[in-house]
């Protein structure tokens, strides 16, 4: 990203491990390096064949069933059917250990793909009732691939591993249904994190504005937490040509829109914390010459820490209320928990820098700033130590303003960024299990 700053260790407080032990981890880096080139061929047909198919939130039959085929020859103990089309693979190392989870969501999103790839989707479906396109458009096809070249990498080594590697491979991460629990959410209550219990957790998203060869990570609050809120204001309705006869829901709805965007900007202390408040839907009426008797609105709150979060929740509420009751209206106001905050835990972000350098180069791992998008993989570091990276998936030299974005129809990545994203995923597995 563009406002990366060079990663500095000092005064991290990191115990180095011992010098034979060293020796053994870069022993079995390069082991992995090398094995990781060798998967390039498949992660890139493995990565095509996804994106020409993609599937949306909990419908990913096809996807599992791919995924769950190439695991079990492989010789991985594999569950299927978890969180609802959701694959887990357990692969036990040569020597007793820890347990270390790998991680990869698997969802398209519901966008008419306009790349002009040689595999492009052409995949129709319907979200919320609505005919769309489906496509792989923020490289879930690519983090499934390069978690499958994991597999199979650390297969070739399991005989090395102290301890055991369980891959994730998780549905929904883009949502689901209203109403509907999914993803790592669900995944976190089917106990994907037991049998056998969890140690730490490692997970990477392919980026499509930072260069390939590059890794981003930011310790602690990573990814903001996202909710969902929704504000009915309920009012009378009248003829549009006798104002004065209703309790006018647009106009205090409109007030209310207006008012909303104070919250951050001026009861947020942003010295401390970042924080967004987006109206995204406003519903009200359905001609032009009535005044409707209620109107809803429907947005989104990103925030980096549980008390901003709170205190934007708080003020939503008041300011809503607020404002019906000035205009003699009433407000209905629900706010909808997302996924919290993807905060990667300082204590093993420091033990695993020196892993990240020496799988990218030092001067290629950069600290971020925060990102306001969010990450349901915040529902495993709730429970576990976590650590989430960023992978640069664009090519070198390319302008990142001329990019398009995560969430288009335009969004493409460069395939040569797949090997360092196997080595990185396997390595940070062989070496949190490897060091004492």
């Amino acid at each position: 990203m563009n406002y990366a700053t060079p990663i500095i260790l000092a005064g991290l407080g990191f115990a180095l491990a011992t010098p034979g032990a060293h020796a053994q981890n870069v022993a079995l880096d390069a082991r992995i390096a090398k094995l990781a080139d060798a998967e390039q061929p498949k992660v890139v047909a493995w990565r095509r064949d996804l994106h020409e198919h993609p599937e949306l939130g909990n419908e990913e039959h096809r996807t599992a069933e791919l995924i769950a085929a190439q695991l079990k020859s492989l010789g991985l103990e594999v569950q299927t059917g978890v969180a609802r089309t959701g694959v887990v693979g357990i692969l036990r190392g040569g020597k007793p250990g820890p347990v270390v989870a790998l991680r990869a969501d698997m969802d398209g999103l519901p966008l008419t793909e306009t790349t002009g790839l040689a595999f492009a989707s052409t995949v129709k479906s319907t979200y919320l009732g609505q005919p769309v396109g489906v496509m792989h458009a923020c490289g879930h096809d690519t983090h499934v691939a390069m978690l499958l070249g994991a597999a199979e990498v650390l297969s070739q080594v399991k005989k090395d591993l102290p301890g055991t590697v369980k891959f994730i491979f998780q549905p929904a991460e883009e949502g689901s249904l209203p109403g509907v629990v999914g993803g790592a959410k669900l995944m976190v209550q089917e106990g994907v994190l037991d049998k056998p219990k969890v140690d730490a957790i490692f997970g990477l998203h392919i980026w499509a504005t930072a260069p390939v060869g590059q890794i981003q990570y930011r310790p602690r609050g990573e990814m903001a937490s996202s909710d969902r809120f929704t504000i009915k204001v309920i009012g009378k309705g009248s003829h549009g040509a006798k104002p004065w006869s209703s309790i006018d829901p647009v106009v205090t709805a409109a007030e209310i829109i207006t008012a909303l965007q104070t919250i951050v900007s001026r009861q947020v202390d942003l010295t401390q914390d970042a924080a967004v408040v987006t109206v995204g839907t406003v519903q009200a009426g359905v001609r032009y010459n009535v005044i409707p008797p209620d109107a809803t609105l429907s947005g989104t709150i990103r925030a980096f820490s549980p008390a901003t979060q709170e205190r934007i929740w708080a003020a939503i509420k008041r300011t809503a209320n607020g404002i019906a009751a000035a205009n003699g209206a009433t407000a209905e106001v629900g706010i909808e928990p997302y996924v919290p905050v993807t905060f990667n835990d300082p204590a093993l972000t420091a033990r695993m820098l020196p892993t990240l350098q020496r799988t990218a180069g030092t001067a290629n791992v950069l600290e971020i700033k925060a990102v306001t998008g969010a990450e349901d993989f915040a529902c495993y570091q709730e429970k576990v130590p976590g650590l989430f990276v960023f992978l640069g998936g664009m090519t070198p030299g390319t302008d990142p303003a001329t990019v398009a974005d995560h969430h288009t129809a335009g969004f493409k990545i460069d395939e040569s960024a797949f090997p360092l994203g196997v080595k990185t995923l396997a390595t940070l597995a062989a070496d949190y299990l490897s060091k004492k």
